[in-house]
């Protein structure tokens, strides 16, 4: 089955025989049995089922289970948001005096976890590129993983997964991407050798901008070995799903960072349509993307135009689709604030991923507790404006950009 068929009839749509084409929402905190034993069965994992909403939930689990099948994982962990899967993950592997590699190019609220960090004596790393090259030189006995956005928000960098994931086996250190800006939709990460993918799927997979979430999507593949990780002795035993293992019966269940059962429901409405909107949100980018590159006054970057050092890789890696985010540079930051209130149906929003377009100004906002350093190395400057783009018929899109650009 092609994307769209597949992402339909992988499996049955409620987890159930009731025939309905969507699960119902268990708004529930706690699932009752009728003895004791069967309650210990569960809560010991000696037997499927449910005990409470924030360790397990038939709308969550049907989420879950989807975009596992979409990612070709062997199972995911949903999260109440982006940033709680990424803590998440990162604390299912690392411990105190452990070492990261990641990249520059990161979401700022990713940069400033990483900052976090610091204070449970877990050191990043950062590289300006996230590649086989670079990876390599950097990895050393205390590194447990290197972690990347696969197409950089908003620096728009495209990293190759094949070669970077390549330089990861030969050092035995998994690779965690980020694959939020390019979906399942143009890539899935794992068949190009990523260990562990995580979304923030409030932004392309919910679709509407109605909820915050995060999931988390193991390959199986990685072998965790527990000299390295001692964290994963008890755990070593199930196998593939050591990882999922650990983080389940661990720190994503005592922190509490559950996914509540009806952003579940919002979540697996959107997915219907990730196909359908990703389709149209990349082929109106970078229409929009080759309209500004005609205009004196406006710099673009858009890993899908020809001009783009990423052009190659997005044609190798991405299907030939960019993504659906362009942004550009106006000159300065009063050029950009002008531009911004210039437009007249976007919307000035910090999210990605909506049916809408919106844009940004990320240095005083998304990267406003950043340095200065940091901004620059994520590819953020004061004349930087950050576009998501939407559905809308691309024709107004333009337009909209046409007029607000003409005065700069």
């Amino acid at each position: 089955m092609k994307f769209n068929t597949f992402l339909l009839h992988n499996a049955d749509p409620a987890g159930n025989d009731s025939g309905a084409t969507l699960p119902p929402i268990y708004q529930v905190s706690a699932f009752a049995y009728d003895s004791a034993e069967k309650l210990e069965k569960i809560f010991n994992n000696k037997a499927a089922g449910f005990s409470y909403s924030r360790v397990g939930n038939p709308t969550v689990s049907a989420f879950e289970n989807r975009i596992a099948a979409l990612e070709g994982g062997i199972g995911a962990v949903a999260c109440s948001s982006g940033m709680a899967a990424i803590t998440s993950v990162l604390l299912n592997i690392l411990s105190t005096g452990d070492e990261i590699i990641v990249s520059t190019g990161l979401f700022g609220g990713t940069i400033e976890l990483f900052n976090d960090l610091k204070a449970f004596g877990i050191t990043a790393h950062f590289l300006d590129a996230i590649t086989y090259e670079n990876v390599s030189k950097a990895i050393n006995e205390n590194t447990k993983a290197v972690f990347t956005e696969l197409i950089g928000n908003p620096k728009l960098d495209v990293v190759d997964i094949e070669s970077v994931s390549k330089a990861c086996r030969e050092r035995n250190v998994p690779l965690i991407t980020d694959s939020t800006t390019a979906t399942p939709y143009l890539v899935n990460p794992i068949k190009y050798g990523a260990d562990i993918v995580v979304h923030s799927s409030s932004k392309y997979i919910n679709g509407g901008g109605n909820s915050i979430s995060g999931v988390i999507i193991d390959s199986g593949r990685f072998k965790w070995d527990t000299e390295r990780y001692p964290g994963f002795r008890d755990y070593i035993k199930f196998g593939p799903f050591a990882f999922l293992s650990k983080l389940r019966n661990g720190i994503w269940r005592n922190m509490g960072s559950c996914l509540s059962p009806f952003n579940a429901f919002m979540n697996l409405v959107g997915l219907d349509t990730l196909g359908l909107r990703m389709e149209r949100c990349c082929e109106n980018a970078l229409k929009l993307a080759e309209f500004l590159e005609g205009l004196d006054n406006i710099k673009v970057n858009y890993p899908g135009l020809e001009s783009s050092p990423y052009y190659e890789l997005v044609q190798k890696e991405l299907s030939g689709k960019g993504g659906a985010i362009v942004t550009i540079r106006a000159g300065s930051k009063e050029k950009a604030f002008k531009l911004i209130n210039s437009i007249e149906f976007a919307c000035t929003a910090t999210n990605i991923g909506d049916v809408r377009t919106l844009l940004i100004h990320p240095a005083s906002t998304i990267y406003t507790h950043s340095t200065e350093a940091q901004r620059i190395s994520a590819g953020v400057y004061d004349d930087t404006i950050r576009i998501s783009v939407g559905i809308e018929d691309i024709d107004d899109i333009i337009e909209d950009f046409r007029q607000a650009a003409g005065d700069l």
